[in-house]
């Protein structure tokens, strides 16, 4: 577990915006995963992703890491934020851009106002 924890903990450390998901941004193995990578590539947030998929290690490490058990799990500034439900209210609300603006993190705010207004 130590080396999935490092990996980890790298991955979390080496991007402002992180996305542990199943699958990856361009080709996403689950809904919940798509919908948080969705959000972030037509807000136009830069982020790594993680195919959690990839390494049972850092599947299961994940979750140990952050203390919280699905998957998606987005990392902003090295900082846990939360997972597809959490991201999607946040995106509703305008949490999520507040948290970027205040995270130095270029995002399209007219790309997420049209997710709000699409959404109303």
């Amino acid at each position: 577990m130590t080396d999935a924890k490092t990996t980890i903990d790298e991955a979390v450390k080496s991007s402002d915006v992180v996305l542990f998901m199943k699958g990856t941004k361009s080709m996403p193995q689950c809904g919940f995963s798509s919908r948080v990578a969705g959000v972030l590539t037509y807000m136009g947030v830069d982020f790594a992703d993680v195919n959690v998929l990839a390494d049972d290690g850092i599947r299961q490490g994940i979750k140990e890491y952050s203390d919280w058990p699905t998957i998606p799990q987005l990392y902003i500034k090295g900082e846990f934020v939360g997972g597809c439900d959490i991201i999607t209210e946040m995106t509703m609300s305008g949490e999520l851009d507040t948290l970027l603006e205040t995270s130095g993190v270029t995002y399209d705010k007219d790309a997420a106002e049209k997710i709000r207004a699409a959404n109303a």
